[in-house]
């Protein structure tokens, strides 16, 4: 894969000082793991807006040139589950989900947490995605992908290509960032 190459990572970070929002942050990096851009936004904890919100944190970068959308998991914000299909729809991009361990699932949690209309149209979402695949790295990582848009080989070249040390950068990038945006969040709420 070129260097030049970009990819959009979004991740969140959630400290519970903030309200009943999460911090989200999406950062553009080259495959050759050259930082690009930054864009920000929020989604609410428990709501049903993450999806919504990875779509604007896109729009609003206005980067024609970023080839791949990277998001941390399917589960933001305490299972504000995002819709890969919608956000290959509204990108055009492939949508590479990524998760770091394994996991029976989220359709007992979301049984366990919600009830009535609100299980029902997370089940729907849950159940539309594809399944998670793991994808092992040279150096013995084992990672889970979701993909929406390409492939499953494709998939797995990209999130090697993307893949330095232990985690997709524009996925490690971003976390570190909704880290320090959220606690800059904190602060300025108590001041």
């Amino acid at each position: 894969m070129k260097s030049g190459r970009r990819a959009l990572g979004v991740a969140e970070s959630y400290r519970g000082a903030n309200g009943d929002t999460s911090t989200l942050a999406g950062v553009v990096v080259h495959a050759d793991r050259v930082v690009d851009d930054f864009v920000f936004g929020t989604c609410s904890v428990g709501g049903s807006d993450a999806t919504d919100a990875v779509i604007d944190l896109w729009g609003r970068l206005e980067r024609p040139d970023v080839r791949y959308l990277f998001v941390a998991g399917v589960a933001p914000a305490w299972y504000n589950l995002l819709d890969l299909h919608r956000l290959h729809e509204a990108t055009q991009r492939p949508v590479l989900a990524i998760s770091f361990e394994r996991s029976p699932g989220l359709s007992d949690a979301l049984g366990a947490a919600f009830e009535g209309g609100e299980l029902e149209r997370r089940l729907a979402v849950y159940d539309s995605l594809p399944p998670r695949r793991r994808l092992s790295l040279d150096d013995g990582v084992q990672l889970f992908v979701r993909n929406v848009g390409t492939d499953d080989e494709t998939a797995d070249r990209v999130v090697r290509a993307f893949t330095h040390e232990r985690r997709p950068e524009p996925l490690r990038i971003a976390k570190r960032a909704a880290r320090r945006v959220d606690s800059f969040r904190r602060t300025k709420r108590t001041t």
